[in-house]
C-alpha cells in the first residue's frame, strides 16, 4: 500500500513541480549554512544615515526581511519595488541592490540611480548586466550564484547578505546560528 501512495505522490509533484523546486527547498539549511560559511568578503560601511533596498521579487522579498530586522535600529530603511529611488537618497544612504539574474530592468535602474546621487552602493547578482555595470562604475559587487531558480535562492542571497552587512545588521553571530539550526529542523 505504501508504494501506490508514493507512486501518486510522485506523480503528483511532477505535475505540480515540473522543474523539481521542492528538491532545493528541502536543501535550504544546507544552502543557507554555506552562504553564511562562504567566503565572501564582509563590508563595512560608515556614516550610514538610512539604508535602500532594492529588488523585485523573492529579491524585494529580501528587502522586506532585512527591513524588518533593521527596524531594532535608529536606522531608517526603505525597500524599493520598482524604478524610483526615495529623493532622500545622498551620501549616508546604503543602497543594497539585489537581483538574482542581474538583469532586472527596474533594479538596473535604481542601481543606475544610487550612483549619480553618490550613495554608498553595495550590488549583488549572479552576475548579468550587473557585474558589468559595477565593475566599470567601481560598485562594490558580490557575486552570488543562481540556484535552481531566483526563488530557490533566496537563502543564499539572505546568508550571504547578512555576512556581506554584519556591521550594521544588528544580529549577534549566535542568532544567525541558531537560525540556521531551526531551518535545519524544519527541512527534516
Amino acid at each position: 500500500m505504501g508504494s501506490v501512495i508514493e507512486e501518486i505522490t510522485k506523480l503528483s509533484l511532477k505535475k505540480y513541480d515540473p522543474n523539481g523546486i521542492h528538491n532545493v527547498y528541502d536543501k535550504w539549511a544546507h544552502i543557507a549554512k554555506d552562504a553564511y560559511d562562504s567566503e565572501i568578503e564582509p563590508v563595512d560601511f560608515k556614516d550610514i544615515d538610512n539604508v535602500v533596498f532594492s529588488g523585485m521579487g523573492g529579491s524585494g522579498t529580501i528587502g522586506d526581511l532585512f527591513s524588518s530586522i533593521l527596524s531594532k535600529t535608529n536606522v531608517h530603511t526603505t525597500v524599493v519595488k520598482g524604478y524610483e529611488l526615495p529623493n532622500t537618497v545622498d551620501e549616508n544612504t546604503l543602497v543594497v541592490i539585489t537581483s538574482v539574474s542581474g538583469n532586472t530592468a527596474e533594479t538596473l535602474t535604481t542601481l543606475q540611480s544610487a550612483t549619480k546621487k553618490n550613495s554608498k552602493t553595495i550590488a549583488f547578482s549572479s552576475g548579468g548586466k550587473m557585474e558589468s555595470f559595477c565593475s566599470k562604475n567601481n560598485v562594490v559587487f558580490r557575486k552570488i550564484p543562481e540556484i535552481h531558480s531566483p526563488r530557490a535562492s533566496f537563502p543564499s542571497y539572505v546568508y550571504s547578505i547578512l555576512k556581506t552587512l554584519n556591521s550594521i545588521i544588528p544580529l549577534k553571530k549566535q542568532e544567525i546560528i541558531d537560525s540556521l539550526k531551526q531551518l535545519e529542523l524544519t527541512s527534516k
